[in-house]
């Protein structure tokens, strides 16, 4: 992937700011994806884009779900699969040949990202005709808000807070029974980056899972008095783990390197 690709995983001809896109889809390698998150540590722009990009992998787990029709392959699986090593480099090679796909695929992705970034409803138009989409499926899936804040509001069974003494950040858990275990929307107020985090489930045994992780820019969220808009609002980040409700002790909201932000009895 990186012989097409310029260090942050783009166009060696292209904008560094328009990598932040596949940085929130998680399609950049290992390297590529050092190489942004030092750029997005420096870049006010960028970590905002990241900031409005929240909610993408839930949106496209739901068009995951659509079903296929009249032969077309289908959309959800095609948006929310990674290609394999080997698959990216036969892209590579048959860029001519792939072009017209992979731009009709784009245009898919750039209806969901502007649905999050204009906090409107998110139409998505499944062509399932064939390759002319002379006859579209027409399905909507409103999001008032961002998925995770929208699920946070209308769908968690439970919620649990704390602020730390300490560190005055405050953390609210939300959380919903699955058959897979616990669906959880973390929202954080009161902290400053820039940092990387995660939320972490300990289980009564005192077994250890990470729930979701992400990144804080370092203008902060949840501070009602900053003087930057983006940092009065909270952050909302889905998550999941594989703990029953029952089984869950507390959750802690800590910093990748093992800085305790916040705990939460639950």
């Amino acid at each position: 992937m990186t012989s097409a690709y310029g260090p942050y995983g783009h166009d060696p001809g292209g904008d560094v700011h328009e990598t932040v896109g596949a940085y929130a889809l998680g399609v950049l390698d290992d390297a590529e994806a050092s190489a942004f998150e030092a750029h997005l540590a420096v870049c006010e722009r960028c970590a905002q884009q990241l900031e409005e990009f929240a909610g993408m992998e839930p949106m496209l787990a739901a068009l995951a779900d659509l079903p296929a029709g009249g032969g077309t392959p289908d959309i959800g699986a095609a948006l929310a699969a990674r290609p394999g090593p080997r698959l990216a480099e036969s892209l590579v090679g048959e860029v001519a040949r792939t072009r017209a796909r992979r731009r009709r695929r784009g245009l898919y992705l750039v209806a969901a990202v502007v649905a999050v970034l204009v906090g409107g409803p998110l139409t998505v138009m499944a062509a399932t005709g064939g390759d002319d989409g002379r006859h579209p499926t027409t399905l909507a899936d409103p999001h008032p808000t961002s998925p995770a804040e929208d699920a946070f509001f209308h769908h968690m069974d439970e919620k649990i807070e704390a602020t730390d003494a300490t560190t005055k950040v405050t953390a609210t858990i939300g959380m919903e029974k699955k058959a897979w275990g616990t669906h959880t929307v973390l929202e954080l107020k009161n902290v400053k980056g820039p940092l990387k985090c995660s939320l972490i489930a300990v289980g009564k045994d005192g077994e250890r899972e990470t729930v979701t992780t992400w990144a804080v820019p370092r203008w902060g969220y949840g501070l009602t008095d900053s003087t930057h808009e983006s940092a009065r609002y909270p952050l909302y980040v889905h998550g999941g783990a594989a703990f029953d409700r029952s089984q869950i002790d507390r959750f802690e909201v800590e910093t990748l390197d093992g800085k305790r932000l916040v705990e939460v009895d639950a």
